[in-house]
């Protein structure tokens, strides 16, 4: 394959991002674009010399080497039982879906189809994440302490719960996705929200919400998530270790040991580069370097979808048991 001809299924914020990472690559084609909102998908289409299709179909009917899938979490689910049957790899924005029956289902379509995905978890390719990484190989973890302080973003299905998940599902998933990658699987979580809605009308999602987390090797942890700000306030993961206090953020990496503070640069936008970068070219053959398939994804739903379902019923979570550990490359354990 000398070019991957791409499609692409929504054209709000995200698949503006994705389109503008993809033009640039000299060996990848924006084929097409189709949204529910036509004029959308129109406007897209030709900032990038591209075809409008009416819906999914008829862009699948066109032959891309590969679709992504940039919909509102309410909106997951048939987009991606089309692309599964079609056979095209699938590259898919987070949050997977706004439920976990939504996402176990596709999970299992894929499994059976055995079809390359990537899920845009796109912090794993942030290079301090592989720094914080190769500094806790070895160490014993004790605490983590994820945080996402932010505004209410600008489209109105965010502060309905039924169609975005709330805060915890749509925006903390990226902090959860990283206590899992560095720290472990959770076992358990209990979370409170506060029963007041931000103020913007039609909101029904917590305003703030705390989370306390068990994980499997012994560590535990809290989670924090806010919504009521005109900005984005503090977001990322702190991380204690035996000699080693961690904090890791889109702007980089603050390392205390007994060597004093150092801090490492994080390359935000290197990383949304990387993550488009690695699936183009694991569809074409010439790589494999997809961090987050749709299944390691799904268990970072899971998680997010525990907290969330924790601070909704005011009961604790218990997540299955993880397979057993194993060491990887790099030399710190992870989650089989």
């Amino acid at each position: 394959m000398r070019t991957c001809r791409v499609g692409l299924v929504g054209a709000g914020g995200v698949a503006q991002r994705h389109a503008r990472v993809l033009a640039g690559f000299e060996d990848t084609e924006l084929l097409g674009v189709t949204d529910v909102v036509p004029e959308a998908a129109a406007a897209l289409a030709g900032a990038h010399g591209a075809r409008t299709f009416t819906d999914v179909g008829a862009l699948l009917a066109a032959g891309p080497d590969a679709v992504y899938v940039c919909v509102p979490p309410f909106a997951h689910g048939a987009v991606e039982e089309a692309v599964v049957a079609a056979g095209v790899p699938m590259f898919v924005e987070k949050p997977v879906a706004v439920d976990l029956v939504t996402a176990e289902r596709i999970a299992d379509l894929v499994a059976r189809r055995g079809l390359l995905t990537a899920v845009g978890h796109h912090w794993r390719y942030l290079p301090a994440v592989q720094q914080a990484r190769e500094l806790l190989a070895g160490r014993r973890i004790r605490l983590v302490s994820g945080s996402w302080w932010d505004k209410v973003p600008p489209v109105d299905w965010w502060c309905r719960r039924a169609r975005s998940g709330g805060p915890v599902v749509e925006q903390a998933a990226h902090v959860l996705d990283l206590v899992r990658l560095l720290a472990g699987e959770a076992t358990e979580v209990t979370a409170y929200g506060d029963g007041a809605p931000p103020a913007v009308d039609g909101a029904d999602i917590d305003s703030v919400t705390a989370a306390t987390l068990r994980l499997a090797g012994g560590a535990v942890g809290t989670l924090s998530a806010a919504c009521v700000l005109g900005w984005k306030h503090r977001v990322g993961l702190e991380i204690l270790a035996d000699g080693l206090a961690l904090t890791l953020s889109e702007e980089g990496l603050v390392v205390c040991d007994g060597d004093g503070e150092r801090r490492l640069p994080a390359d935000p936008e290197g990383a949304r580069v990387a993550v488009d970068r690695a699936f183009v070219d694991a569809v074409r053959g010439l790589g494999d370097d997809v961090r987050v398939p749709y299944a390691e994804a799904l268990a970072t739903h899971r998680l997010a979808l525990a907290v969330a379902d924790s601070a909704r019923t005011g009961r604790t979570v218990r997540l299955p048991a993880p397979a057993p550990a194993l060491p990887d490359a790099t030399g710190v354990t992870v989650d089989a």
